[in-house]
Parts: C-alpha cells; structure tokens; sequence
C-alpha cells in the first residue's frame, strides 16, 4: 500500500535562524481507474481508501448507483524493480446488467488532485443525470449545528496534523453527528472516498445528510454531492457561480465561506433555520 505521508529534509528558516530538519508531506500519487479491465482515468491522490475513491469516482459519472452494481474491486499488478505491485491501478468489476461506462468518458486523460474533472468538454458534459433528486429532500439544519461543522471536521482530521497540506470531507447528520470523514490531496478525490464508502456500505442514497468540506465549493463537489443524493454541501471557502447555479438547479442548499457562526447560503436557504426564526415562528419574536 503506499505511503499517506513522506518524510523530507528541508532548510527551515525562522526570524533570520537557518536550521536543516526533517519534515512531513503528505503523499501525492497517481491512480489509474480501471472498469472491467478497461483504463477510465487516472487521478493523482492521496493513497488510502483507493477503492472508496474508485467507487466514488463512477457514482459522479453516474455508472454506479447502489453496492449491488459492483462485483469487485481490485488492486492491479504494477510493474516496480522488484516486480512487486505499486498499489497504483485499481480495476472496478461491474455486476451483471451494469452498463459499462459512456465511450465518451473514456477520454484517457488524468485529474489533478486540485482541479477535478478538467479534461470533459463542456457543461452538458459534466451534467450527468442524478439516479435522485435532492430537491424534495426535508433535511432542516440549524445555523448552530452548521457552525460548528468545521472544527468537528478539522478533530477528525488525523493526517493533516502531520502534513498541513490535506483537504477533507465529512458526512454528518442533521444533528451535526459525523459518519464519515476522508482526507486527500484533493478535494474531489476526499468526496469521492466519502461517497464511495457509502456505495459499498449500502447507504446511497444519502438523504438526510449534509456534506462538509475544507475548502471551495467547486461545480464538480456541487456534483458529486447531488449524484450521491446529498442534500446539503457546506464549505469554508467560497463556491464558484456554476456550482451556485447547479445547486440552485439541482435543489441542493449550498452553503459556502462557513466560519464560526459565519456563513453564506447561496442556494436553498429554506432548509436552513436559526435561532431568531425559530422564535419568529412560534410567536417569542417582537
């Protein structure tokens, strides 16, 4: 399996002192995702959960949609010195009856761990149809649970205390419970591990749930979040106007710049309720 963190001797300057120490990185190496033996695409990550992240990857191009749909998954041999294997290529099995992936997806290009999906040509490329809708979704979600969503995230974070340098993504329930937390280089891989896990555990989809991230709220996490019948994607940075618009779309509630008791809700606001409303609406407001 590879490395999560690697170690790296480096001149460390502080208030005009020089010292040589070691430090930590945290690991960034390339995964090739295979369907059926067929190469799909190759992502750079962070290794860790690598079949999580492979089964996430095909519930956002909309090839799997339930813990069924999947006959097995399985590292590859790699080719290294010593003929061992690299833990680099993961192969997806599908079940019988699952349609393998668009030739169109089949685009041969690699993902970034910053950038997502860059190589689709265009908007009706990326807007995959959801097996869900998250528009009729109930979920209401307090101001204070939501605040105090992304210290929670950061005391699960157990890499990035070494490193500094990972992204995370927390599955959490109204109530503010975590379920489940996946760090990576980036941040759409971090989502894809998530949504992956909940693909094999058999929980898709996640109604009910919010998903936190740490950093932007890209088109594609906006995405991703809606393939997995997620309701509600809150970040602590700012999303992009497409993914403002794909929420808005979608039904999603978008929440964004979320620090402290600070937020923004770009889209959906209506499954978002606090304190003042609250008394508003049982008569205890002036």
């Amino acid at each position: 399996m590879g490395r999560v963190t690697a170690r790296r001797r480096v001149l460390r300057v502080r208030e005009g002192h020089a010292s040589y120490r070691p430090d930590t990185l945290a690991a960034e190496e390339p995964m090739e995702i295979r369907v059926g033996g067929r190469p799909l695409a190759v992502t750079m990550r962070t290794p860790g959960d690598d079949f999580d992240l492979a089964a996430g990857f095909l519930v956002s191009e909309g090839v799997l949609h339930r813990a069924g749909d999947v006959a097995g998954i399985r590292y590859c041999a790699g080719a290294t010195a010593d003929g061992g294997n690299t833990y680099n290529v993961v192969d997806v099995g599908l079940a019988p009856g699952v349609a393998a992936p668009d030739p169109s997806l089949e685009r041969n290009f690699y993902t970034t761990s910053s950038c997502g999906l860059c190589g689709k040509a265009g908007l009706d490329a990326v807007r995959t149809t959801a097996a869900w809708s998250v528009a009729e979704d109930p979920l209401r979600v307090g101001t204070d649970v939501l605040a105090a969503l992304p210290d929670r995230l950061r005391a699960a974070q157990r890499v990035f205390d070494s490193t500094g340098g990972l992204h995370a993504a927390g599955l959490f329930t109204a109530d503010g419970e975590l379920l489940c937390l996946r760090e990576d280089v980036g941040r759409h891989n971090a989502v894809d591990k998530v949504v992956g896990h909940a693909l094999r555990s058999g929980l898709l989809p996640l109604r009910g749930s919010v998903l936190m991230v740490s950093g932007r709220a890209s088109f594609e996490l906006v995405q991703k979040a809606v393939m997995a019948g997620i309701p509600l994607l809150a970040a602590v940075s700012a999303p992009s106007s497409l993914a403002a618009d794909l929420a808005a779309d979608s039904g999603l509630t978008l929440v964004g710049f979320l620090r402290g008791t600070s937020m923004n809700v770009y889209a959906g606001d209506e499954r978002v309720h606090h304190a003042a409303e609250a008394g508003r609406h049982s008569g205890g407001g002036s």
